[in-house]
């Protein structure tokens, strides 16, 4: 892999792990289309860590105030008095779905999953769920006021991203405008609930970063997602405030019936 291709990954990464268009999809079908060599694990690791230190930069204020609210709460033994100290609770408990999904499912999601087919069917049903999401929501509820119930689905829709193509930001926000919240709020309860799944992985597999071989392009990789990361969490918060996903579903169907050409037009069907 060479530094260009590592700042190229680094940037699909940083952009699809935020906007809704799947970074897993995209680092699997990418160099596949370009006939580039397999990254390996370890390096898709480090752009994790990547787009981690774009999020915890993004949400700082945030977390620092839902750490604060959380500590003083169990303090006083009413944890979920004060509004921030409960969605702090509640992000953790919408972290659960995704860990035991996770766990049981690694193996699977490094071998069996990683398939042109299926991140072109994924990318296409999921661009579908968020239009209709995006179309259906009612969007008037605030992240602020999220229920337990809202939040365990939220967390089982994030577990849905372990299939490639699916995308972790496009299934939570997707869930977030079908219960009810505004696009914005949506968008931030994804981006937050983003941290503690990465940081999860990031721990797992962290082993895998001292394997041999890092240099120039892990680091140029991983600069690359970060840059990249923000900018998108950034981008996304200010544009659905206006407008709706409606390009990311365009962008969703283009790139699966772009998948879908090139697997005929090499002779390997999309069976």
């Amino acid at each position: 892999m060479t530094t260009l291709q590592a700042i190229f990954l680094g940037m699909l990464q940083g952009l699809g792990e935020f906007l809704p268009i799947s970074s897993s999809g995209h680092l699997l079908v990418v160099p596949w289309l370009l006939g580039w060599p397999e990254h390996g694990l370890s390096f898709d690791v480090a752009l994790h860590v990547g787009t981690l230190a774009a999020v915890l930069y993004a949400f700082f204020d945030d977390w620092r105030r839902l750490l604060s609210a959380g500590i003083r709460g169990v303090v006083a033994g009413r944890p979920f008095a004060d509004p921030e100290s409960r969605l702090l609770w509640l992000l953790a408990a919408a972290t659960i779905p995704g860990v035991v999904a996770g766990l049981l499912l690694e193996e699977r999601a490094e071998t069996t999953f990683r398939s042109p087919a299926l991140v072109a069917a994924t990318m296409a049903s999921m661009g579908l769920v968020l239009f209709a999401a995006d179309r259906l929501g009612r969007g008037t509820r605030d992240a602020r006021g999220v229920s337990l119930r809202d939040a365990l689905l939220i967390g089982l829709a994030q577990a849905l991203a372990l299939v490639p193509g699916v995308s972790r930001s496009g299934a939570t926000i997707s869930m977030g405008l079908f219960l009810g919240y505004r696009r914005e709020e949506a968008a931030r309860f994804s981006f937050l609930l983003a941290t503690p799944i990465t940081v999860g992985a990031a721990a797992l597999k962290s082993r895998y970063l001292f394997e041999p071989g890092h240099g120039l392009e892990v680091a140029a990789g991983i600069a690359a997602a970060a840059i990249f990361g923000f900018a998108s969490i950034r981008f996304l918060l200010a544009y659905v405030r206006t407008r709706d996903y409606l390009p990311f579903v365009y962008y969703r169907l283009a790139f699966a019936a772009l998948v879908v050409g090139v697997l005929l037009a090499r002779g390997g069907g999309v069976g």
